[in-house]
């Protein structure tokens, strides 16, 4: 008899709660439905989940789109994109944290959320996530598969200190949606920044796959040549050119863990504030006494990375269009922004040049 091959295939270090399956069947295997077999097979998959991932094309047979009652025959190649499975809730406590809430309907929330806020709880973060928050404010939705609360349908996430948009899937079907749009890398990501420096391309694209550093667990490290880590690619524009600094925007292909920010460090332009990957050390300018006390001022303005989701574009699970949504800057950065704009305009005018002569 053949081996069945079931494989659950490692996508990395990645912002996307997606898992990608792949499983070849048994040449011997009896006609099933394949709602039916995957429940089966896959550990924390309820037939309801496998249905709505069927239904939303995010299972594939030989690279085909199936339907539930589809019945599996022995050699068939089955690809399934499905959500991470939640935590079972058991600690989730809602909590009343007001949400900056761009857009909800039926199947899917935008939120804003603020720099300094966890996405969801963890080792030394129990509370006041925006897990928690989404708790709260789901907590009247009828109890139904996919939209009870401890069931909050995260399919992305962004670091504590980035402010931005995230999508959150209300029911089942749209988190099966947006999981497979995120695999498949068609959302539309754009974020702003806060570099250090001016890239001498104003336009350019960085690709380095991105995993664990050699030495430091908490940071992520590129490997250009790829002999360890997952493939990764950013478009950055250049938006505000300050000599010392930029304001850039950066357009995710890919979506691993704090990819904009290891990737704008391994071009040599970190982004300004981040102390994980050295953006708090003056990169452009002088160390002496004067620059330096702006530069420590202009960082508590903006005590994080200088980084912002600014939009998020994707197909609504519901009505298959094309949806889009933009945030604007908060004020931390907008402010970090114009400080460095009257230092530039000012130096200028004072001596006519902006050469590092602090």
């Amino acid at each position: 008899m053949t081996e069945e091959k079931n494989e659950l295939i490692d996508q990395g270090q990645s912002d996307e709660l997606v898992d990608f399956w792949e499983i070849t069947i048994d040449k011997n295997q009896e006609p099933l439905r394949i709602d039916k077999f995957l429940t089966n097979r896959l550990q924390k998959a309820t037939r309801n989940r496998i249905q709505n991932a069927i239904r939303s094309g995010a299972v594939l047979v030989n690279d085909r789109t199936v339907k539930p009652n589809f019945k599996i025959q022995g050699g068939n190649h089955i690809r399934v994109i499905l959500p991470k499975p939640p935590g079972d809730g058991e600690h989730l406590v809602p909590e009343n944290i007001p949400l900056d809430i761009i857009h909800e309907d039926e199947e899917i929330l935008i939120v804003n959320k603020k720099p300094g806020m966890v996405v969801h709880p963890g080792i030394g973060h129990h509370s006041g996530t925006l897990v928690n928050a989404l708790a709260y404010h789901f907590k009247d939705l009828p109890v139904m598969p996919g939209n009870d609360y401890n069931r909050v349908g995260l399919v992305h996430r962004i670091d504590k200190d980035t402010s931005g948009l995230l999508v959150i899937a209300k029911t089942d079907f749209a988190m099966s949606h947006l999981a497979k749009q995120f695999f498949d890398h068609s959302i539309h990501r754009r974020y702003q920044a806060l570099v250090w420096g001016e890239p001498d391309d104003h336009n350019g694209t960085i690709e380095g796959h991105i995993g664990r550093h050699p030495r430091n667990r908490l940071l992520q490290a590129v490997y250009p040549e790829g002999e360890e880590g997952k493939w990764a690619r950013t478009h950055y524009t250049m938006i505000e050119p300050l000599y010392y600094v930029s304001l850039v925007e950066c357009r995710l292909e890919t979506g691993r863990t704090h990819q904009i920010r290891v990737h704008m460090k391994h071009h040599g332009h970190p982004l300004f504030g981040d102390k994980r990957y050295g953006g708090d050390r003056i990169h452009k300018g002088t160390v002496y006494s004067k620059y330096k006390s702006f530069v420590e001022n202009c960082m508590k303005k903006i005590p994080r990375q200088a980084l912002h989701a600014k939009s998020l574009g994707f197909v609504h699970p519901a009505t298959g269009k094309e949806v889009y949504f933009e945030s604007d800057l908060p004020e931390d950065m907008t402010n970090a922004l114009e400080i460095w704009r009257n230092y530039v305009h000012a130096k200028r005018k004072q001596t006519g040049t902006l050469l590092d002569d602090q």
